[in-house]
């Protein structure tokens, strides 16, 4: 009997000719780093070097996670990816009421440029690669990096990395919004615009699957809502008066590689056709960049367990191994235990040796898409195509993206994807090992890494510091003309810049964002 894929396809037990009868090689494949780019970005894929290992950290104070990150770079990790707390994501300082309980706990604490200072002290700017996984304040901290840049005395035209500012999947899976659609769109544009003049080697957003697929998502929702999701970004910055091919060369993707192996590399391979053509054939893309779907992955977090974590390791591998064999430009492996706290040093270290012998002690880098022409992947790819593209068409019948997050499509669709899993988990039809299946009488004792609950107190004092020694009338003036260009259609990243430059906080910014833009309130709430 055939099983079924992730995202409910079928999978046959063998696979022939015939599974390809009619099917164009040249119309599906092309060549590796050509149009329509299904067997990768890049001619020569990893046989040039391998991917951008970035591994994903941040938690506690900026001065711990520096040490992190020192530690990471000494072991061999090619580039940088920020956590931020959960204050700092929703834009509030570490001493507001609704902060607490919450600074340093999922992510470092950043409340303003003294700390993004530390956070990157002794660490070369234009030697390094950084993403920062932040959404709604996402243009806050990377002028925050771009004025520590300057400090350092690096131009920011030197400066590479990636900012997520993906606000729409905030509304459909992850909720760390601030404001409301149409704003949050219309600061997205001014990125695009700042960053096209000031910091051009610079990729502004990073258009998220992975938090739809930790929600539930299947592999044919998660890549069809998040390219419904960067068409809707496209379209913001077309009817801004951007060109395409001014700002489609930097935006970028980030997926979940599973441990289905089979269906993700057919997802991956999928994706990239479907951005191209749409890129091609509905905005007139002229520049091959424009074209190319590039994106970072991330091993599947909602797939750790808390029991038997050490097999998680197992797990993280086999996800790494997906991820590579689908084409991805960069990658970050999950720690084992995760499902129970924050990594410590060694198992972070673990997930960064487990990218480095799928680098340099396998054969998966000596030829590029080495799936490519299999009867089961490119049929799989095909079905996984054609059920995103039904997928994204309803979301075009809705009236785009943000009209269909208005009615909760997205939301609803990932929601009885994820109920269907956990009625196949709870049955044991979907196996979890250590959970439903070979489980043990009684787990061994982890002890966890735990952030000290003191650090809440020492950002309060810092914070404390900083506004009595600071100039308050040169913040106020700076806000007051934030506001303004808020009200206005001016480039808002500007004053922005002024207001952090002269030691305003990320709260009190986006506090003065609120005043003119409001905040969002989902439909469901009222």
């Amino acid at each position: 009997m055939a099983r079924e894929s992730e995202s409910g396809l079928p999978i046959e037990p063998v696979y022939g000719p015939d599974a390809l009868e009619g099917w164009d090689p040249a119309e599906k494949l092309g060549e590796p780093g050509a149009y329509p780019f299904t067997r990768g970005v890049y001619p020569s894929m990893y046989t040039g070097r391998p991917w951008t290992m970035r591994q994903y950290a941040g938690f506690g104070t900026a001065t711990e996670s520096n040490a992190r990150y020192k530690q990471l770079i000494a072991n061999g990790t090619m580039g940088l990816s920020v956590a931020f707390d959960l204050p700092t994501q929703m834009g509030h300082d570490s001493d507001a009421p609704i902060a607490h309980g919450e600074v340093g706990k999922v992510g470092v604490a950043i409340d303003s440029i003294d700390d993004m200072r530390v956070l990157f002290g002794g660490i070369p700017l234009d030697k390094v690669s950084t993403s920062m996984t932040i959404n709604a304040p996402a243009a806050l901290l990377l002028l925050l990096y771009q004025l520590v840049a300057e400090e350092q005395g690096v131009s920011a035209d030197k400066l590479t990395g990636t900012i997520q500012n993906d606000v729409l999947k905030e509304y459909i899976a992850r909720g760390t919004y601030i404001f409301p659609p149409k704003p949050s769109l219309r600061l997205i544009a001014d990125i695009f615009k700042y960053c096209r003049a000031e910091i051009p080697k610079w990729n502004t957003i990073s258009i998220s699957g992975y938090h739809m697929a930790e929600a539930g998502a299947s592999p044919a929702q998660e890549i069809a809502f998040t390219l419904a999701d960067g068409i809707e970004y496209v379209r913001t910055a077309v009817a801004a008066g951007m060109d395409v091919d001014d700002f489609a060369p930097r935006l970028s993707f980030f997926f979940v590689a599973r441990t289905t192996i089979l269906e993700e590399v057919a997802k991956f391979r999928a994706a990239r056709r479907i951005w191209a053509r749409v890129m091609k054939e509905e905005f007139g893309a002229k520049n091959p960049k424009s074209l190319m779907l590039r994106f970072h992955t991330q091993t599947a977090g909602v797939q750790l367990t808390a029991q038997q974590p050490e097999v998680n390791l197992v797990r993280v591998a086999v996800q790494g191994l997906a991820a590579v064999l689908g084409g991805t430009q960069s990658l970050h492996t999950n720690s084992f235990d995760e499902a129970i706290a924050l990594p410590t040093d060694k198992s972070a270290r673990l997930a960064l040796r487990t990218q480095q012998v799928l680098a340099y002690e396998t054969d998966v880098t000596a030829t590029v898409d080495p799936f490519a022409g299999s009867y089961v992947i490119e049929k799989m790819t095909d079905e996984v195509e054609a059920a995103a593209v039904e997928l994204m068409a309803k979301v075009e019948d809705l009236g785009g993206a943000v009209n269909a997050i208005e009615h909760g499509f997205q939301k609803n669709e990932i929601e009885r994807s994820a109920y269907r899993i956990a009625l196949e988990t709870d049955s044991g039809e979907r196996v979890v090992v250590g959970v439903n299946r070979f489980q043990l009488d009684e787990e061994e004792p982890y002890e966890p890494l735990r952030v000290d609950p003191a650090i809440e107190a020492q950002q309060a004092e810092r914070l404390a510091k900083l506004r009595a020694e600071r100039d308050q009338a040169a913040v106020d003036a700076a806000l007051d003309d934030l506001r303004e260009a808020a009200k206005g259609t001016d480039n808002v990243l500007y004053p922005m810049k002024d207001a952090l430059r002269a030691r305003a906080t990320v709260g009190e910014v986006c506090n003065a964002l609120r005043e003119v833009w409001g905040t969002y309130v989902p439909s469901d709430a009222f």
